[in-house]
């Protein structure tokens, strides 16, 4: 039997830091209010001299680093994104270029912010079947350029970043081996006008002639609800499936949409906070990146050790979801 064990794991943020009072400002509201309402306090942005892909660079030759490899050793390239600068191609393959590959398989998942578990169940069960022996799964979003500036639910909210992490697999038939021991994803599409972006471009002159809304759009309070419902079934549900209960975690990396959401979640959980790896205080939410970017600060904190359980959870637009189980 064969697990994806993870070798590498690496970050990179946008060079631009727009701190709250920015945002503020520009809303009309008094000081501290973002930070009190999500509990981010500022957020990296892209901006002209910065590309997705650039990010999705750094963040992919980072954890190949940490990993010890050689990029031409990868067997194939899964890219959770939903803010890819073309349509097609995507920008696995884009990524695929900087890296130097030559024929290895490339794609994006489209999962919006819980993007990077349904990239990782599809890496892993590659690996399972025996196809791939190492992959490279990256989640890399700049969705604050889809925030309507004007907007006090998005445009508080997002910031732009990249993770990385390397999968090789390994065998799991022994006790206690690490990797992978279980996923589960799910979708709500019925669901789907609770958060969404419009296709097209975004700018003035078009939008003036265009007569329409281009900008992301969130029921704030809808989604919120439906974020901590998931998240607490199916982490318990992922849980189950792999023999555990959330008093084994010993941490839990959830993606870093609102503070309070994780509050409820891990109250409901009873895990205790200090379990969790929260860093949406200094990133916001980074869409399909934030997990392996909040991964990449509990590995340079020491807050993994071998044989730990780890639960990782998102839920984004879809509406969709994931969680999935690994022993480190």
């Amino acid at each position: 039997m064969l697990r994806s064990r993870f070798i590498g794991v690496g970050a990179a943020l946008p060079s631009t830091v727009v701190g709250n009072a920015e945002i503020e400002d520009r809303l009309g509201v008094e000081p501290g209010w973002i930070e009190g309402r999500t509990g981010v306090r500022e957020r990296r942005v892209v901006r002209a001299d910065e590309t997705l892909v650039d990010l999705a660079e750094g963040a992919a030759r980072k954890a190949l680093d940490v990993a010890g490899i050689d990029p031409a050793t990868l067997d194939g390239i899964v890219v959770a994104t939903t803010s890819a600068p073309y349509l097609f191609p995507s920008l696995a393959c884009l990524l695929h270029a900087r890296l130097g590959l030559a024929a290895q398989p490339a794609f994006d998942v489209a999962a919006a912010c819980a993007g990077f578990p349904y990239a990782l169940t599809v890496a892993d069960q590659a690996i399972r079947a025996g196809d791939h022996r190492r992959v490279l799964v990256v989640g890399a979003d700049c969705l604050s350029a889809y925030c309507d500036p004007t907007d006090r639910v998005t445009t508080a909210l997002f910031g732009d970043g990249a993770g990385a992490v390397v999968l090789q697999a390994e065998a799991g038939d022994l006790p206690g081996a690490p990797g992978i021991l279980a996923s589960r994803l799910r979708a709500l599409g019925s669901q789907w006008e609770m958060l969404y972006v419009p296709a097209g471009k975004r700018r003035v002159a078009e939008l003036a002639a265009a007569d329409a809304d281009p900008w992301m759009r969130m029921r704030g309070q809808d989604v919120f609800r439906l974020a901590v419902e998931q998240l607490v079934a199916l982490s318990r549900e992922v849980l189950e499936v792999a023999g555990f209960t959330p008093d084994d975690v010993a941490l839990i990396v959830p993606h870093q949409a609102n503070v309070r959401i994780i509050r409820m979640m891990l109250a409901q959980l009873r895990i205790p906070e200090a379990r969790a790896c929260v860093n949406l205080d200094r990133c916001g939410n980074t869409s399909a990146a934030s997990i392996p970017l909040a991964l990449h600060d509990a590995v340079g904190q020491r807050r993994l050790h071998p044989g730990d359980l780890l639960l990782l959870n998102a839920v984004g637009g879809g509406m969709t979801a994931g969680a999935i189980v690994v022993r480190w």
